[in-house]
């Protein structure tokens, strides 16, 4: 079975990964066990764990290595390669060198090609793949999703409600009645990228845990401070930051409460400033910690 290391730590690697991982060496093409390999899952480096590529992204290209045409975001870094002409791709999280991209070769749509070695990935089969989740309510959820978008190690949000006991409840429900849902945003992640205390500073630091039942002019329960947690470990956490705020003298109001059911919001509320191409006038980031 295949699995991914623990955060922070490396697997021990075979003469030929070493090779090319270590010392950007490249395996003989077609000889890799993942060049035709075209099953549903995570391709992640296989040094340090990090996942880099997503099955509905890699196609036969018949190059003799596998190729993928887009990377999960912020996880592949390009560098000038030392031929000075061709820009080799390396794990951002770890740097194992991975391969080299090209372009202008018109194979797919997206017209890229990562041109990766087997032996510098480890495919984890979708059900199998371990997502760090969390669930944040800090008043808009519009804006505290796109500021947790920009995270590196975020791999994709979702707004919602949730804290509530209405089935199924609407924005107009919550906003107009009792039902006692807060607006939230869903976080899944790679959790050898970003933990949960990185995400719960920046929850922290997007919005005002000051404030009670409201967020400047934003107001009602809807709009409370909360951090919904998953297991003891995320509660631990939380704690420990409000603790570490209220030593500075902030009186935090955030709620710290099992997570129980995440209702996702209309689609219209999904990427709401990503999709208008603009920053939110709620929620501007200042430096915590």
């Amino acid at each position: 079975m295949a699995t991914q290391p623990p955060p922070g730590q490396h697997r021990a690697l075979t003469p030929e990964e070493e090779q090319v991982i270590v010392h950007k060496g490249t395996e003989r093409p077609f000889t890799g066990k993942y060049t035709e390999h075209f099953a549903n899952g995570v391709y992640t480096c296989r040094r340090c764990g990090a996942m880099l590529y997503r099955s509905q992204d890699k196609f036969p290209s018949h190059c003799g290595w596998p190729a993928f045409d887009d990377e999960i975001s912020g996880a592949v870094k390009r560098i000038p390669d030392a031929d000075g002409v061709r820009a080799e791709i390396v794990c951002a999280n770890c740097g194992g060198h991975l391969g080299h991209v090209f372009a202008g070769e018109e194979l797919t749509p997206k017209d890229t090609r990562h041109c990766v070695n087997s032996v510098s990935l480890q495919f984890i089969p979708a059900e199998e793949v371990r997502y760090g989740r969390a669930i944040f309510a800090g008043g808009c959820f519009w804006g505290v999703e796109y500021w947790l978008q920009r995270e590196p190690g975020v791999l994709e949000t979702t707004v919602g409600y949730t804290g509530g006991t209405t089935e199924s409840p609407t924005y107009e429900q919550i906003h107009s009645s009792r039902t006692g849902h807060a607006e939230a945003v869903e976080v899944l992640c790679d959790p050898v990228r970003v933990s949960f205390e990185q995400l719960a500073k920046v929850f922290f630091e997007v919005h005002d845990p000051t404030q009670l039942n409201r967020q400047g002019p934003d107001i009602g329960p809807a709009y409370r401070s909360a951090i919904l947690t998953t297991d003891d470990g995320q509660r631990q956490v939380a704690e420990k930051l409000i603790a570490e705020l209220k030593g500075r003298g902030l009186a935090v109001v955030t709620e710290v409460t099992p997570a129980g059911r995440f209702w996702p919001a209309e689609d219209y509320h999904q990427d709401y400033f990503a999709q208008k191409g603009a920053e939110p006038p709620c929620h501007v980031r200042r430096k915590l910690w």
